[in-house]
């Protein structure tokens, strides 16, 4: 299947791997290129710019096919030492990068120099046509139903992926929803050129998640997730658990007055407890709506295979005999 996508990042297949906080490492990353999709090393899980060029070379060892690497612009005082990490990705060899959070503009020049492609994450129509218009190559759309930030607009993907399509002239990947072929053609037929597995990803035999955190996903329908921080406009759709049902009785008391500290303990710094150590309720994660289509941990071969398939089938079988 040829998009787009495909021809901007030369891959295979038009599925390429969300950029999860201690998911997004080497072994996994690699897989999904191996498969011919795109995979992507989460840069901020690594401590320093250091540990990220490690964890690039082990990629590398991996997977001879293109991999990506996100980098996510924070708003935060004890800013990461952003210059020194995108040095780690050009020195790497690294030729295409996510960005998300933050406007990247001021690093562009840095990355377009090296010959990097650049896919920024954004959740509304007017982030993606402000990328565009900085130089970026592809946007990666976060509908509602995504796990992470989707932002304060609250606009599902099937308004989301089209709106943006009457809008932009680069590639779009849909995100946040996507579990298998069906997403894939869905999205497609809505005037994306390509979908971004970030949940679905993550139940995967090569994820590093831990066993725990994949089983508390097969379990969840997709009415088990919920919004956080709304009040402080920095919405995040996590998985509920002992810790997120502790905040949202903590956001309720406090309503307008609540400040970040509030639910500090629940939000900061509880990747690793959950995504190795396996104590799913020791604080707040996220995860998509997805999660109700998610009924088994496939390879990623498997998954990737079984999507391309079941798209192609839809396509050629379903809507062919619909014309």
């Amino acid at each position: 299947m040829k998009t787009r996508i495909t021809e901007l990042l030369n891959i295979e297949h038009p599925i390429i791997q969300g950029g999860m906080h201690y998911v997004g490492f080497a072994e996994l990353a690699a897989a999904v290129s191996e498969a011919g999709g795109l995979g992507t090393i989460t840069a901020l899980t690594q401590p320093n710019p250091d540990r990220l060029s490690e964890e690039i070379n082990k990629c590398k060892k991996l997977t001879k096919k293109p991999i990506a690497v996100n980098l996510t612009f924070l708003p935060s005082l004890a800013k990461p030492d952003y210059p020194r990490y995108i040095e780690a990705i050009i020195d790497g060899g690294v030729k295409i990068v996510e960005t998300a959070g933050r406007n990247p503009e001021k690093y562009v020049p840095q990355l377009k120099d090296a010959g990097v492609t650049i896919i920024h994450k954004c959740t509304s129509v007017r982030h993606a046509l402000k990328a565009q218009k900085i130089g970026l190559d592809a946007i990666s759309i976060d509908g509602f139903e995504c796990g992470g930030h989707p932002g304060e607009d609250d606009i599902p993907n099937m308004i989301l992926i089209p709106r943006a399509a009457e809008e932009l002239q680069i590639p779009i990947i849909a995100s946040g929803g996507m579990a298998d072929g069906r997403s894939l053609v869905a999205a497609l037929s809505l005037g994306a050129d390509g979908i971004n597995m970030g949940t679905r990803m993550m139940v995967t035999k090569e994820s590093p998640a831990h066993q725990n955190v994949k089983e508390a996903i097969l379990r969840a329908t997709e009415l088990d997730t919920a919004l956080i921080m709304r009040n402080l406009r920095n919405t995040e759709r996590v998985l509920k658990n002992k810790a997120v049902d502790h905040v949202l009785t903590i956001e309720k008391e406090r309503g307008i007055s609540l400040s970040f500290e509030d639910i500090a303990n629940e939000v900061v710094g509880v990747y690793p407890k959950v995504m190795i150590d396996g104590d799913s309720d020791s604080g707040a994660w996220s995860c998509g709506m997805v999660a109700g289509l998610i009924r088994d941990i496939p390879t990623v071969k498997e998954l990737i295979e079984r999507t391309m398939s079941q798209a192609s089938s839809i396509i050629k079988s379903r809507l062919n005999q619909l014309c």
